[in-house]
């Protein structure tokens, strides 16, 4: 089967704000994908999926991103990236520069938010938004055991679930 050495685009959903561009390969259990965050364009190279595809795409970018204040989170259904704009300002009205439909490409309805919507659940104003902590807040990057609850301190005797029930008329 000479198909599966061929390289497809894999599934990409994208989302935005005032500064930033979320990204998403949807490839499951990608563990060493190659991705390479350019000032103009995203590559990625990878194998992952049921049927170990090989995957292979570059985006080139509608406007300038700052590589260096990027951030990817390889995790075991996708890689995630957050590109920081190098301009605030406008939404940009398509993430590839020649503005072609592509298959591949989905916009992440979960992500999206209107440019006229408020921004307040991400805290991004003002341009001091730490890319770190936002994508601890999607669930990235964070946690490394520190964060999980404790139910150590429940005393079993206080269990309101021991209640005696009343009795049905």
């Amino acid at each position: 089967m000479s198909g599966e050495d061929s390289a497809v685009p894999p599934p990409v959903q994208w989302a935005q704000r005032a500064h930033v561009v979320f990204l998403t390969f949807c490839v499951e259990d990608c563990k060493t994908p190659d991705i390479k965050i350019e000032e103009d364009k995203i590559s990625f190279k990878g194998t992952g999926g049921a049927e170990k595809r090989n995957y292979e795409l570059t985006i080139p970018l509608f406007k300038a991103i700052d590589p260096e204040k990027s951030v990817k989170v390889v995790r075991d259904r996708n890689i995630e990236l957050v590109l920081k704009k190098k301009e605030e300002g406008p939404y940009w009205s398509s993430l590839v520069k020649d503005k072609k439909k592509y298959h591949w490409l989905k916009v992440d309805f979960n992500k999206w938010k209107d440019e006229d919507d408020s921004e307040d659940e991400l805290n991004m104003g003002g341009g001091g938004e730490d890319l770190e902590e936002m994508m601890r807040q999607m669930g990235g990057l964070g946690g490394a055991g520190g964060d999980k609850p404790s139910f150590d301190d429940l005393d079993p005797a206080t269990d309101s679930d021991d209640e005696e029930l009343p009795d049905l008329v």
